[in-house]
């Protein structure tokens, strides 16, 4: 999260932090970014996509909206879509 996406992105494209999980990953292409009004919702919403695939995070960013309904269902056996002994 930050205030000034410029500054942001050219710390990670320097590699100022080592242990950064972008460090290895230069040279970086921003491919995208959210503007909040609410400092709050911006700590939700980035706390929340940091626990997804990189399939799902691919699918916000690239605006395929289709896909990141499919790859946000839930696929266990639990789920009532899935076991077999619900009915």
């Amino acid at each position: 999260m930050t205030n000034n996406i410029s500054r942001r992105f050219e710390e990670h494209q320097k590699g100022l932090n080592k242990t950064c999980f972008t460090y290895k990953r230069r040279p970086l292409e921003l491919v995208f970014y959210q503007e909040f009004n609410d400092v709050n919702q911006a700590i939700y919403f980035e706390k929340k996509i940091k626990n997804w695939s990189s399939k799902k995070k691919m699918a916000l960013a690239y605006e395929e909206y289709s896909m990141l309904q499919i790859l946000a269902e839930c696929r266990n056996a639990t789920h009532s879509k899935y076991n077999p002994n619900t009915e």
